[in-house]
């Protein structure tokens, strides 16, 4: 029976399209401070956190990983460079072409939909809410 993949691994064809979007800060010369991690097991970590919904703090210690500190770090440095959203972009692109994206199946989740306090009501009221309010 075949191991189970597991989730947190990044495959080469993903870490190829990722790392081209991650930004490589510049080390110092004179006081070039503590080596970085390496950026891929930082995005390992980041994705355990992210797909199992734990603190970062209790990130679990594997060899290579960061810390969950570093962890939280790099995912909101990335995140103020921009890499996960031109990584989503560049996602969709990719499933676009291979033709597993078809946008005319898209919808708007109402909970992201701004709504406006000042708007027009709606002249269609929901028949539950009166029997609601006194529940």
């Amino acid at each position: 029976m075949a191991a189970r993949p597991k989730p947190w691994r990044v495959p080469d064809w993903f870490w190829l399209e990722l790392a081209a979007l991650i930004p490589t800060p510049e080390r110092r010369f004179r006081y070039p401070g503590r080596k970085r991690h390496d950026e891929r097991a930082c995005v390992e970590a980041i994705l355990y956190v992210l797909r199992y919904g734990i603190p970062w703090q209790e990130l679990p210690r594997v060899e290579g990983w960061p810390s969950g500190q570093t962890a939280w770090r790099r995912f909101h440095e990335w995140q103020r460079a921009g890499v996960w959203e031109r990584l989503l972009r560049r996602m969709q692109e990719l499933l676009e072409q291979e033709g597993l994206c078809d946008w005319s199946l898209a919808i708007v989740d109402a909970s992201t939909v701004e709504a406006k306090k000042g708007a027009a009501k709606s002249a269609a009221r929901s028949k539950a809410a009166p029997e609601a309010a006194f529940t």
